[in-house]
């Protein structure tokens, strides 16, 4: 007859019970729970006053406990069917805690007695319908604990896997597993987000929390089925006391979906930066899977090709926690469509302006092989056809934009009285904006398409015969254009800074921003009026429907004014007309081709910029009618307040009006909206790229660490606007509630021309993104500042208030102090 069982013996269940058995699992894997021996049923039998040690066991109890080591123990029952994958009869035997070596046998002969106790006999009458028995007993050395409790690796409640619950309270955990007293609440969720339902943890810290549930993952791993553990921290760290599958009904384990989803947002978040309201994401979506059709449909896709994957254009985009990314498989798959994208999917890829490379997991699979033989002929052929049908397309640009414009100022010429609209007429008006210019997106989508070819080529034409020369030259001609509708804000901000200036109130101005202030000063005021009336609908982050145009608020446009005055007159640039005798004197037909295609780029560029400003415009008539909308919602009780539209999808907004909605509860929707929103503002942005297993509606990242030190002194990036500064650095990153003083050098993540009033004080501007051709460069050029861009990390690497010295000729950035 055994009596006694060593830890590393205990492994049969039908001998030492089902929860010794898994302690001794748990040591041979590794867990290292304390240690422990088992005292068999067969030790002690029923006597007259209670159970009655057999001979032998004192003596075998006495070796065990020297070999165990001092104590005190902890004396625990294992039943046969206690801590099984069907019932836990979790808390039905006795447990005895802080026992003395002299007190062993007494306490195991209460554990033994406590299977045949009338608590037991009703569990298993209820769980299982077998008979009184006794339970084998573990004596195992006691846990000096600061902390202990319970963790289940699954959410027993709720049924979600892959989510663990934390149970503690402050020293032994037995109050707890009793239910005399409740424990301090965590959920660990998959992406490692630790939360705890108290305010104010006192038991535990986030760490200790990860670490608890790293544990009861480990266990879960290991055993193969969701595990309940008991746990406890003490000086030398977490220990596992006790594991044993989870007994209530789980929701079932998702079958295996290895589909890749990749988000990026390292393109797209110039146009969306930071959070996006759901009707701005929805209006995108549409925007964008309208034009892109268009786009390959201009490059040769067939409509049956395109209507076969019109899953790919409706779903170029999505939303997590609350940013916009592009899902960049379906753009791939778009690209694919492509005449010759068999002949080069590298130069095909470098199209979707994304930091890091496709994985070839996905290139492998999506698109045909490289084009061999008679079929490489046959997608020449293609291209050709292609360049031809875009030749066709440049030569009918002219009338392609009159057609636009035509339209345009037919949508915004309508004289519809928005304040006086009913929600119908609003609904119909944004439906025509639809139908007659974003379902129609031809000139802007021709004339950038062939702006990139037309900027790249002569780029490259003058880089090739006059060398870096000929990129100085180039920069100066493409940028300098004043002309341009992006320069015109500079320019008159500059004009009315220098009336200010000569009224003596640019003081007051700054101070107040109000156009009040101006009312004794009418010629101001009309300036001021007249720009407004003009880009009224420009402001900062300007395709979001939710931002505040100027004509709301012209606060910062007043700013810009009183800064402008404030500051000394900046060289401001003048285009000149080249000399291209000069530049090649020898060589009419270079000069006679070099001269025609920069101006013809020239004209491109300078119709990309117009044809934005336009489209700020049709946004900013879009975001009237919305608000209209809104407003009418909430005259009849649908909304709160006529900004919570933009909590909606136009879809919902629309159905709301047509009949085709699926919810007229408004108000509920919209809560559930701005509490997500809220919670997502708080958080750190997600990582630039996210990858993701199977459906992709609830995406997991890591959270982006802090940035390291980087050493570097000097980086370069993109020079746009020559000029050379050494001055104190402002790092800005929501230009609505950050200043920039007069002299700083402007570092941001991206611009947009709503930051005029931010340049109106830099002494130069650096910013992570952007091109030769955007915002930032073109109006650095009308202020005569030096500008960079395209310099990758710049507000981590920069420290807000260090020295910098910029060349915006080169593009050379340096820090300055402690050097």
């Amino acid at each position: 007859m055994t009596l006694i069982v060593r830890q590393s013996d205990a492994t049969d269940p039908t001998v030492v019970g089902g929860k010794a058995a898994a302690l001794s699992n748990l040591a041979h894997f590794g867990f290292n729970p304390p240690v422990f021996f088992v005292i068999t049923e067969d030790a002690f039998r029923p006597g007259k006053t209670g159970p009655v040690a057999v001979r032998g066991l004192n003596v075998a109890l006495g070796a065990a406990l020297d070999a165990l080591g001092p104590g005190p123990y902890a004396v625990r029952s294992s039943g046969r069917a206690e801590d099984g994958a069907e019932h836990s009869h979790a808390g039905q035997f006795d447990t005895v805690l802080n026992v003395a070596g002299g007190r062993v046998l007494q306490a195991a002969k209460q554990v033994w007695q406590s299977g045949f106790s009338e608590t037991v006999a009703t569990y298993r009458s209820v769980k299982s319908g077998g008979g009184a028995e006794a339970p084998s007993i573990i004596v195992q050395r006691m846990i000096n604990a600061s902390a202990a409790g319970v963790a289940f690796s699954a959410d027993p409640v709720t049924g979600q896997r892959n989510t663990v619950v934390v149970s503690a309270v402050k020293g032994l955990g037995d109050a707890l597993v009793s239910g005399e007293v409740d424990g301090e609440d965590w959920t660990i969720d998959p992406a490692g987000q630790a939360e705890c339902a108290q305010a104010s943890p006192e038991v535990l810290t986030p760490d200790q929390a990860h670490k608890i549930a790293a544990l009861a993952r480990k266990a879960e791993q290991t055993f193969g089925v969701p595990q309940d553990i008991e746990w406890a921290f003490d000086a030398d760290g977490l220990h596992i006391l006790q594991a044993r599958p989870i007994t209530t009904e789980l929701r079932p384990v998702a079958l295996k979906d290895d589909r890749l989803t990749i988000f990026d947002n390292s393109n797209i978040v110039e146009s969306y930066p930071g959070m996006v309201s759901p009707l701005t994401y929805s209006f995108a979506l549409h925007v964008y899977s309208r034009v892109y059709r268009a786009f390959v449909q201009l490059l040769g896709v067939s409509d049956s090709a395109v209507a076969q994957n019109a899953t790919i254009f409706d779903n170029l985009l999505g939303r997590i926690d609350g940013r916009v990314y592009y899902n960049l498989v379906n753009w791939y798959r778009a690209l694919a469509l492509l005449p010759g994208f068999s002949l080069n999917r590298d130069y095909m890829e470098t199209m979707m302006g994304v930091s890091e490379p496709m994985p070839r997991e996905i290139t492998d699979a999506i698109g045909p092989a490289p084009a061999k033989g008679a079929r490489k002929m046959v997608e020449y052929a293609k291209l050709a056809t292609v360049a031809g049908g875009l030749v066709w397309q440049a030569v009918r640009l002219p009338r392609t934009r009159r057609n636009f414009y035509a339209r345009l100022n037919d949508v915004l010429g309508r004289n519809l009285d928005i304040n006086a609209a009913n929600a119908t007429d609003l609904a119909a008006e944004y439906r025509h904006i639809e139908s007659t210019l974003l379902d129609r997106w031809d000139a802007p989508l021709i004339n950038d398409f062939l702006c990139m070819i037309a900027f790249g080529a002569s780029r490259n034409l003058l880089h090739k015969w006059l060398g870096e020369d000929g990129l100085l030259l180039h920069n100066d001609v493409m940028i300098g254009q004043g002309d341009i509708v992006s320069a015109e804000p500079a320019q008159r901000i500059a004009r009315m800074g220098r009336l200010v200036r000569d009224a003596g109130i640019a003081d007051q101005l700054g101070a107040e921003c109000r156009i009040e202030t101006l009312a004794a000063y009418p010629n101001i005021e009309a300036e001021v009026q007249s720009y407004l009336d003009k880009f009224g609908d420009r402001c900062t982050e300007e395709l979001k429907l939710e931002s505040i145009p100027l004509r709301d608020d012209p606060s910062s446009l007043l700013m810009a004014v009183a800064a402008s005055a404030a500051r000394p007159e900046g060289k401001r640039h003048i285009g000149n007309e080249l000399d291209w005798k000069t530049q090649f004197p020898a060589n009419p037909l270079k000069r006679q081709l070099s001269k025609w295609i920069v101006g013809w780029a020239k004209a491109r560029v300078r119709d990309r910029e117009n044809l934005r400003f336009e489209r700020t415009r049709i946004f900013g008539h879009a975001r009237r009618v919305f608000l209209g909308i809104g407003r009418e919602f909430s005259a009849r009780g649908l909304l709160s307040e006529p900004r919570d539209v933009f909590h909606l999808t136009t879809h919902e907004v629309l159905g709301a009006v047509e009949g085709f909605s699926l919810s007229p509860n408004l108000k509920a929707i919209v809560a559930q909206r701005q509490s997500e929103d809220v919670a997502a503002s708080q958080s750190l942005d997600p990582p630039e790229r996210i990858e993701i297993r199977g459906p992709a509606i609830a995406p997991i990242w890591a959270q982006n660490a802090e940035a390291d030190n980087d050493p570097e002194r000097a980086k370069t990036g993109t020079g746009c606007s020559a000029g050379h500064v050494t001055a104190q650095a402002r790092v800005i990153r929501d230009p609505r509630t950050e200043a920039l003083q007069p002299g700083d050098i402007l570092v941001a993540r991206h611009t947009d021309p709503g930051w005029i009033a931010v340049f109106s004080n830099a002494a130069a501007i650096v910013v992570e993104r952007g091109s030769l051709l955007s915002h930032s460069a073109i109006v650095a050029r009308e202020l005569g500042i030096p500008c960079v861009v395209g310099l990758k990390g710049a507000t981590q690497w920069i420290k807000d208030g260090e020295t910098l010295s910029v060349d915006g000729a080169s593009g050379k950035v340096e820090r300055c102090d402690g050097a």
